[in-house]
């Protein structure tokens, strides 16, 4: 598989974390405990980032860790099982808001705090905090 688009996101992955050994992913959409390379994979095959997102995500310098990877993508699960097509996920710790496709899996937008304010989000039918 090709490395994971964001850069930043790509390099955290590589370099930051240790690896630890891979586990299978469960059928009911828990992301287990993996290695960087078998998260990067992982992410990539669960999660894409749009060329839009991935340039939001660089030029607001937003750093989201493997955790919050793992929650925005059990929020995409949850959201799926309420049938969403397009959600507002709000990493509410990093106060961090991801604009993604549920149907597609796909990070259409990012935006950090000062962002956030005054904004409205159209063409949402949920929105998850995780």
């Amino acid at each position: 598989m090709n490395q994971v688009q964001n850069t930043k996101i790509n390099e955290y992955l590589t370099n930051i974390h240790p690896a630890v050994v891979p586990q299978k992913v469960e059928p009911s959409g828990n992301i287990p405990n993996v290695g960087i390379n078998e998260f990067s994979n992982l992410l990539e095959s669960k999660l894409k980032v749009s060329n839009h997102a991935q340039t939001r995500l660089e030029s607001r310098n937003i750093q989201l860790d493997k955790s919050d990877w793992d929650r925005v993508l059990r929020g995409i699960e949850k959201a799926a099982e309420k049938g969403s097509k397009e959600s507002l996920m709000l990493v509410d710790d990093k106060e961090v808001a991801l604009v993604v496709s549920v149907k597609n899996r796909t990070v259409i937008t990012a935006m950090d705090k000062e962002n956030l304010r005054e904004n409205v989000f159209t063409n949402i039918d949920s929105a998850v905090i995780v």
